[in-house]
């Protein structure tokens, strides 16, 4: 694995958690199928997020959504919307992997959550969302099986995480560099409690000469190589928390992760989804059938949230970068004859220094 973008040196604020990842939330767990394969075009894959460590009977986590462009999808933020909260895992994978993963998390939460759908009138609605891989992945090919969701549930853990051209991420571009996944977390102290905000970002979106790492022009400074005259991707944020936020708070937290994709140069592309998912692991209970009449929830005060949101935001923008300075050359499969270049770090490096950012 190559190194992190704090590893090469690059000074991003904020004080992370001991993985610098989403897994630094309590409970959170992240497994991936990633699925390789130069002779049948394929360079695709599944992420999954597991927010609670539970099973048998679901219990509630608490989530606000937000898009800053909609050209994408992710399934079941209606009920997020609504209710405030989901039920099971969240899937991130290619545009035409949505139904497979879709299958493959409802076969899971079936199986995982059993007493749940053996004695009650359950219905499944796991999280899938979706980033364009057609220029390094045979998309049409339809290499995601309802298969590879289950195995990347079943490989779902705690501690470091994969990044780059895993999972979901593999057939990614970011700014015209190889993109794909990445992750960021930071610690925050509110009303003398520590709490940590992390963010997964799936980076497929973005154009060279917008590119920017901690306002330095990187595209601009390093131009050779695009394969792209528009954007045509998208990026995935998913936000975690173990604060107390109430539904609105945690809209207002996704919201913020189109703050974080904007430092690195996006302004939000027509051809981009731009698409986020904050959510609590803060006051676990049951599921609603099994909670009362009346439950009881906790969130911070309004006016203490600004360390909250300023934490997101810088989570999102390393996550970006973490994805980028993981990238290994790939060949294209649309157009053929065609190279998505890995970001030359050494060059990256040369060009911060160059702008005093070291």
């Amino acid at each position: 694995m190559k190194p992190r973008a704090r590893d090469l040196g690059l000074p991003f604020p904020g004080t992370p958690g001991p993985f610098n990842a989403i897994t630094d939330v309590p409970g959170v767990r992240v497994g991936f199928t990633t699925l390789t394969d130069p002779a049948r075009k394929m360079r695709t894959g599944v992420t999954a997020i597991l927010p609670r460590p539970d099973s048998g009977s679901p219990r509630p986590v608490w989530a606000g959504f937000a898009a800053l462009n909609g050209n994408g999808e992710m399934t079941g933020t209606h009920w997020v919307n609504d209710a405030g909260y989901f039920l099971g895992p969240v899937l991130i994978t290619n545009t035409h992997g949505i139904g497979a993963c879709h299958h493959g998390a409802t076969e899971w939460m079936i199986r995982t959550y059993d007493s749940h759908f053996r004695d009650e009138h359950a219905w499944a609605m796991p999280i899938v969302a979706e980033t364009y891989d057609g220029t390094l992945n045979d998309i049409n090919a339809l290499h995601v099986k309802p298969e590879h969701a289950i195995a990347a549930l079943d490989a779902a853990a705690t501690g470091p995480v994969a990044e780059g051209s895993v999972g979901g991420g593999n057939g990614m571009i970011a700014y015209d560099f190889k993109g794909g996944t990445g992750t960021a977390s930071r610690r925050v102290e509110i009303g003398g409690a520590t709490y940590t905000v992390a963010a997964l970002v799936q980076a497929n979106y973005g154009r060279r000469p917008w590119f920017t790492v901690l306002g330095v022009p990187v595209g601009r400074e390093m131009p050779d190589g695009t394969i792209r005259d528009q954007e045509t991707g998208s990026i995935i944020v998913i936000l975690a928390t173990d604060a107390p936020l109430s539904d609105a708070i945690l809209r207002g937290l996704a919201r913020r992760a189109g703050l974080g994709i904007a430092r690195s140069g996006s302004p939000g592309g027509n051809s981009s989804g731009d698409i986020f998912l904050a959510f609590s692991v803060a006051d676990d209970m049951p599921a609603p059938p099994h909670a009362g009449p009346v439950i009881t929830r906790h969130s911070l005060n309004w006016d203490e949230l600004d360390p909250l949101y300023q934490a997101a935001v810088e989570a999102v923008d390393e996550s970006v970068i973490n994805a980028i300075v993981q990238g290994e050359d790939v060949a294209c499969v649309k157009p053929e004859g065609k190279t998505c270049h890995g970001i030359d770090t050494a060059r990256l490096m040369q060009v911060m220094a160059k702008y005093g950012r070291l």
